[in-house]
């Protein structure tokens, strides 16, 4: 495997999919073919759709399940490929509840719209089991995470596991664009509605999950290897 910064492992829609192609499509990034797409046409946005997926581009379209992580002093990337691919094999695959499409703060995302403790059990069991492959974060990324006002809860997951957001304060999203403007939010997921619907009416299937490579520099995530639930 080349060398990568940091890995993670995802949530990927499926690669023949319509979700992966409309997520990919819009955000500007294909991380999996490694290119750009064309851009699905969005009437009545209030920006250029680069401008309103700045941040979210460069990860790809994905549903986070273990954040981003430097590896650890004395492990590598080809043992925790193969840890990760053991790690799905022993988990069924499922259905999650459909996806809607929602805000919270300054963010668009399609999140799940019901809770669902099959997705809560694979993100708690992703961020546990290969806990080992993630080295201490800097202080200046604990500093960086301690700026948005973490909660008790969040404080001790950061300490602990390097991310405040997991276990019980897990919340599975596929984000759709940068922190913007209030109005900017509103008008851009009301553009989007349309294009997201088909996407919403049914469970949304989970079938493996996805080791990413981050390679530095600003450069965008590319989705390495699929690995499937079950086996």
């Amino acid at each position: 495997m080349a060398t990568w910064e940091r890995l993670a492992i995802y949530y990927a829609p499926p690669a023949d999919s319509g979700l992966w192609a409309f997520g990919s499509a819009w955000l500007g990034w294909d991380a999996e073919a490694g290119a750009v797409p064309p851009r699905p046409a969005v009437e009545g946005l209030p920006e250029d759709p680069l401008s309103l997926t700045v941040s979210p581009r460069r990860y790809g379209f994905h549903g986070t399940l273990k954040p981003p992580f430097f590896l650890a002093e004395g492990t590598s990337a080809g043992e925790l490929e193969r840890e990760a691919e053991a790690l799905a094999a022993s988990l069924a695959p499922f259905e999650a509840p459909a996806l809607s499409l929602q805000t919270t703060g300054r963010f668009g995302f399609l999140g799940l719209s019901a809770p669902s403790p099959e997705m809560a059990a694979l993100a708690s069991a992703c961020v546990e089991r290969l806990d080992r492959f993630r080295a201490p974060p800097s202080q200046a990324e604990l500093a960086r995470r301690r700026k948005m006002s973490l909660t008790p809860a969040q404080e001790d997951n950061l300490a602990r596991w390097g991310y405040p957001y997991v276990f019980e304060q897990f919340r599975f999203h596929l984000t759709l664009t940068s922190a913007l403007a209030p109005r900017t939010l509103a008008a851009t997921v009301e553009a989007l509605a349309p294009h997201a619907a088909p996407f919403c009416e049914a469970p949304l299937p989970v079938r493996e999950i996805a080791l990413f490579g981050d390679p530095g520099g600003g450069a965008p995530f590319r989705l390495l290897r699929r690995l499937p639930l079950g086996g």
